[in-house]
């Protein structure tokens, strides 16, 4: 049994093993995707200007309506953008990780923020105040190169949403999801996989239905042989039948007729 002591000595060991969060710094924003290239002395004045905060899993980052304008970049972890419906129902827009940052309209337009945002996982962010970002545009060309693309790559992904959403089945709308997921998770040699496997809730809120349809389209899917699960991951067996389906042209009948 160990005395008091070396219980301490032994607690103090692991914690100095335990991962460190990022420490506020020029090196941290090194990682940020917008901020790529820039100068030492840039990024140190970037840091400088930013204020720095650690979030743990499912702390609100910003929330919708609210006042503030402060562009936020991910340093380490990943958040949801998602928003409410009046009723309560959820929709996930999209998903961010390392080296991304969200906050621009806000702080472009002076308006309030149109989105919630919340911490999937534990994380670092620096947040900049709305004035030093728009001079940071005006004075790094290639910063606001990357928003104006930002920007429109919101635009067409949102009209995508509108047309999935107002012409396409729940089946189909989730087969258009599990390509994309597919997709970014593919590699050259065998079958898609999507890993870790989506919770149904979570996919639900990504294609505006319900919990328990997901769940039903997911089941026929695997009885139809477009998916199958391998553990922690879900296996694309057939990617072209499930493009076929999500296209409405071919494959298999959607189980849902409603478009809700």
């Amino acid at each position: 049994m160990l005395r008091t002591g070396e219980r301490i000595r032994v607690v103090a060991s692991e914690v100095s093993t335990m991962p460190q969060p990022a420490q506020p710094s020029s090196l941290g924003l090194r990682r940020i995707d917008l901020l790529h290239g820039l100068s030492s002395a840039r990024l140190d004045a970037i840091s400088r200007s930013c204020v720095w905060r650690t979030c743990i899993a499912g702390q609100r980052l910003v929330a919708r309506e609210d006042a503030d304008r402060e562009v936020y970049f991910i340093v380490s972890g990943s958040v949801r953008v998602t928003t409410y419906s009046p009723n309560g129902r959820e929709t996930s827009l999209e998903d961010l990780t390392q080296g991304m940052c969200f906050g621009e309209l806000a702080a472009l337009d002076g308006r309030k923020r149109s989105a919630d945002v919340v911490a999937l996982t534990p994380g670092l962010v620096a947040s900049m105040p709305p004035a030093a970002f728009r001079d940071l545009l005006r004075e790094e060309w290639i910063v606001n190169e990357r928003v104006l693309l930002r920007l429109a790559d919101l635009a067409r992904g949102l009209v995508e949403r509108v047309l999935e959403v107002s012409t396409l089945t729940v089946q189909q709308r989730l087969c258009m999801e599990l390509l994309r997921l597919a997709r970014a998770g593919s590699s050259a040699a065998g079958p898609a996989r999507i890993e870790p496997i989506p919770r149904h809730t979570a996919l639900a809120h990504r294609v505006s239905t319900y919990r328990e349809q997901v769940t039903r389209e997911l089941s026929s899917l695997t009885r139809a042989g477009v998916l199958s699960r391998d553990g922690a991951a879900l296996v694309v067996c057939d990617i072209a039948r499930l493009q076929h389906m999500a296209e409405g042209t071919g494959g298999s009948e959607p189980s849902v007729k409603s478009g809700a």
